[in-house]
């Protein structure tokens, strides 16, 4: 289970970074805003599968400040590209990163009880990991407006804690 899950979080941060070290010839803003909110999405359909599932009241507190956080981010986000007039810009990172999302929720959805919990804590774990990698080394720095940088900036400070919380919560569970 280690092994699936360390192999998943290194192909979506392959997803994140691949061509994309620098913004000449890398992710345009519009491609960034993309893959930002698309990721703060799939964490919020992640969260309202525990929502349904679990029974842990640690989980399902986790889960409820997964979608309130991600769903405050991605309002943020929304309200950035209205006020700049630019629409954000679906692209192969956004795809695979959808495509991974939907193979780690059938997967979760077939596990019920302590091996859910489990299994959804330590997948929150590995891809905050990965998220948060992919905006401080990835996205931050490509970004080429201001705006866009200090709203990454600010979710990369939000989502750092979530991965604390997500280590300690999967650190309690058996």
């Amino acid at each position: 289970m280690l092994i699936a899950r360390l192999a998943g979080t290194a192909a979506v941060l392959a997803i994140l970074t691949a061509g994309a070290p620098a913004r000449a010839g890398g992710l345009t803003d519009p491609q960034i805003a993309h893959i930002a909110y698309t990721a703060g999405v799939l964490d919020i359909e992640t969260a309202r599968l525990a929502l349904k599932k679990s029974k842990n009241k640690e989980v399902v507190a986790f889960a409820r400040n997964m979608v309130h956080d991600h769903e405050a981010v991605n309002g943020k986000a929304l309200a950035l590209v209205k006020k700049l007039k630019v629409a954000p810009e679906d692209n192969d990172v956004s795809k695979g990163l959808v495509s991974q999302a939907e193979a780690k929720r059938a997967s979760l959805a077939a596990l019920e009880g302590p091996a859910f919990d489990k299994a959804y804590a330590d997948n929150e774990v590995g891809y905050h990991k990965t998220v948060n990698a992919a905006l401080a080394d990835t996205l931050i720095p490509a970004a080429g407006n201001a705006e866009l940088k200090s709203l990454l900036q600010t979710g990369l400070k939000i989502f750092q804690g979530h991965e604390l919380h997500a280590e300690h919560l999967a650190g309690s569970l058996k």
